[in-house]
């Protein structure tokens, strides 16, 4: 019987990719109210015309569209994501608007071959990857000087706050293979990225977090 995720002390590839294996064909539908967080989140990235960016745990490609506006044909977009079935909804929603743009990696984002250096990154509901360490390593790795970064994603907010939490549980049971880190999940990312300004929305069940690659000493 498999081990259920509030067991799990670190996060599960194998799990992780049977959860988006079932998730897949309603993804986009179930991320819909959690909208405007991927839309403050891409703002407060705030890509530049020609920027290179790195859309880490890409999914289905849903922050595809905000990040294409931004960085322009003259941009690129590099997307990572592990799981088959969710890269395959990205690959034709790049095929249906024509992105020439775009790359689209299917791999761990520990083993992806990500080539050249990136200006920003973007890790926008990525619990399992903001809690691994390799993963994160081989992202900043790809990464300028200065390059911003910007995670966002559920947390638990204060025990005090009993609803926000009742909505964040299953939330996070449906959507990550491991609830460690859920306190602070942005904090192995602090070892990579200066001065994280930290924004909690929704009674501080979900954050969003922005910082600056350290420049090499």
């Amino acid at each position: 019987m498999p081990t259920p995720s509030w067991r799990r002390p670190r996060p599960d590839r194998s799990a992780a990719l049977d959860q988006y294996r079932r998730r897949a064909g309603i993804y986009d539908l179930e991320l819909a109210l959690l909208e405007p967080v991927r839309r403050q989140a891409v703002a407060w990235l705030a890509p530049r015309q020609g920027d290179t960016v790195l859309d880490i745990g890409c999914g289905t490609g849903l922050s595809l569209e905000l990040l294409h506006s931004a960085v322009g044909a003259r941009g690129k977009i590099i997307g990572i994501e592990q799981s088959p079935e969710m890269i395959e909804r990205a690959h034709e929603r790049v095929r249906q608007m024509g992105w020439r743009n775009v790359t689209l990696l299917c791999a761990p984002v520990e083993d992806a071959r990500i080539r050249g250096q990136a200006d920003a990154a973007l890790l926008h509901f990525t619990h399992d990857i903001l809690q691994s360490e390799a993963a994160l390593e081989n992202v900043i790795s790809h990464l300028r000087p200065d390059a911003t970064v910007v995670a966002s994603g559920l947390k638990w907010a204060p025990p005090w706050a009993v609803p926000v939490n009742l909505f964040v549980l299953p939330a996070a049971l449906h959507s990550v293979s491991s609830l460690s880190g859920l306190q602070r999940p942005w904090q192995h990312l602090a070892r990579w990225v200066d001065h994280l300004d930290v924004r909690r929305r929704l009674g501080g069940g979900v954050f969003i977090v922005r910082g600056h690659v350290q420049r090499p000493s």
